[in-house]
């Protein structure tokens, strides 16, 4: 037994007997670091250590200054170092699970991955993420130095990584023979690589030199597998939302000699792109075929019956011509194809060129709001055509009406996301039929585009801001007449030529 050194004679046999019977390890050393005394705890903890001797560096315990050039060390027990190590990996675990869990971007996991790994669990970190053609995405840092990215060809890769890219599930410690300037510019770095697996399958591989814990590192690729493979999984979907999306949208009417369109669109949910309202136009024997129309409820699902609507639309036009028969064909088809009970409410014409100028118009009515004419003399009519909902029924009654537009004059279709919009001075009052009426008085000499991107402008003017239904316009002007311009010809006189 040692007797604390520096202690009075009075009180060292007391004091080393309270020691010597404590389970705690207790070491008694001096301000240089030398060990003036350890009770048996401390002796059997650290058998290394002897009186004389100096104190370990990583030494984990409790300091108490005791004064006089003296500094008490209460060591840990196993138990609590164990203890406490595990409480700093949950701790070091769930924060990268915050952090990672919120990404949904590939690259910016990749980056934080290499940023939790130097600040945590390794000297340098390189992170290798697989392309195509035998190329990668790198992200390395080492230290305190910031993450870089770069691209690297496959095989310059270490046969390690190669063989964890390639499915081996399991870390493998190796050389990098001839240095890297990935892990911090070391000659030839001894390393570890990890497999990040995303669905069962390495996605990627994590190099990192300096390790302390391996089993905390596999616990740390486990994370970023699965934040990895969650990301990978939303930029799928992604792409294959945007494809679905682009294929939903509305598609510009194609041109037509003697007709000009106009239309607008504007879906209630302006992150999606696309709502339940449509719209389009085909060219037909002798003109072209036109349609608007609204199905019923929002979003996708309402995205999807108006996808199939059009294309219903695009394939019929060529067997049936006759816009009333072609939406009593349209409602059994929708009949027959839709079994959520969703309905579609459209209007549906045939616009034809006349020979001395102007169109005419042939409108069948499906349970939507009816149609206005812009006059060239400023008015605008109403026209009276009703109508069944689509798809509801299958005995409906489709209302037909023919009309002639001159030259200049125009027919505009319009979903109720414009009519009922609300506003006013609470925010609650519709648009309506009227006032859009009254603002269409005086744009009767614009063309088709201008006028469709006007009457939705009115409408979001209206709404101030505040949400909105679909709103879909669609506008069908008859040309003006081109004349041809009139030349002046200059009348060359005979001079007359005096002689003197």
């Amino acid at each position: 037994m040692n007797a604390p050194l520096g202690a009075p004679d009075t009180a060292a046999p007391a004091l080393v007997q309270l020691l010597d019977h404590l389970d705690e390890g207790v070491l008694l050393c001096d301000d240089a670091g030398i060990v003036l005394y350890r009770n048996p705890a401390a002796a059997r903890r650290l058998p290394a250590v002897a009186v004389g001797g100096s104190m370990p560096d990583d030494l984990r315990g409790r300091r108490v200054e005791l004064g006089a050039g003296q500094v008490a060390w209460y060591l840990q027990r196993a138990s609590d170092r164990a203890s406490e190590q595990a409480n700093d990996h949950a701790t070091f675990l769930a924060a990268t699970a915050r952090r990672l869990g919120g990404m949904l971007n590939a690259d910016r996991v990749c980056r934080a991955t290499v940023e939790l790994a130097v600040s945590s669990l390794a000297g340098a970190a390189l992170l290798v993420l697989p392309t195509r053609r035998g190329r990668a995405r790198c992200w390395h840092a080492a230290g305190s130095a910031p993450v870089r990215q770069d691209q690297v060809a496959l095989a310059a890769l270490p046969a390690a990584v190669q063989d964890t890219l390639d499915g081996n599930p399991v870390a493998q410690p190796f050389l990098w023979p001839g240095g890297t300037p990935f892990l911090g510019g070391e000659a030839t770095p001894a390393a570890w690589v990890v497999p990040i697996l995303a669905a069962g399958a390495p996605a990627a591989a994590l190099v990192v030199t300096e390790v302390g814990d391996l089993a905390l590192l596999e616990d740390f690729a486990a994370r970023v597998g699965a934040a990895l493979e969650a990301a990978q999984l939303y930029a799928a979907q992604s792409r294959v939302a945007a494809t679905l999306q682009e294929s939903l949208l509305p598609e510009p009417p194609a041109p037509v000699a003697g007709l000009n369109w106009g239309t607008a669109y504007r879906p209630a949910r302006s992150t999606m792109h696309i709502g339940g309202d449509f719209y389009g136009a085909h060219p037909i024997a002798g003109g072209a075929m036109f349609f608007l129309g609204d199905v019923s409820g929002k979003g996708v699902d309402a995205a999807v019956l108006t996808g199939q609507v059009r294309h219903s639309l695009r394939a019929l036009r060529r067997i049936e011509e006759d816009p009333q028969r072609l939406l009593h064909v349209l409602n059994d088809m929708l009949l027959e194809g839709v079994s959520d009970g969703r309905f579609a409410t459209m209007v549906l014409g045939t616009a034809q060129p006349r020979p001395g100028g102007g169109i005419r118009l042939t409108l069948a009515g499906g349970g939507h709001l009816p149609p206005l004419v812009l006059r060239a003399d400023g008015t605008v009519e109403t026209v009276a055509l009703r109508g069944m909902l689509v798809g509801v029924t299958d005995e409906p009654v489709f209302g037909r009406r023919s009309l002639h537009l001159a030259p200049g004059e125009t027919c505009l279709l319009f979903t109720d996301g414009v009519t009922e919009a609300r506003g006013g001075h609470r925010g609650a009052e519709m648009y309506g039929l009227r006032r859009l009426t009254t603002a269409l008085a005086g744009c009767a000499a614009m063309p088709a585009p201008a006028l469709a991107e006007r009457v939705e402008q009115l409408a979001m003017d209206w709404l101030g801001g505040r949400e909105h239904d679909d709103i879909a316009v669609f506008a069908v002007r008859a040309e003006p007449v081109r004349t041809s311009p009139r030349h002046l010809h200059s009348v060359h006189q005979a001079a007359t030529v005096t002689v003197s």
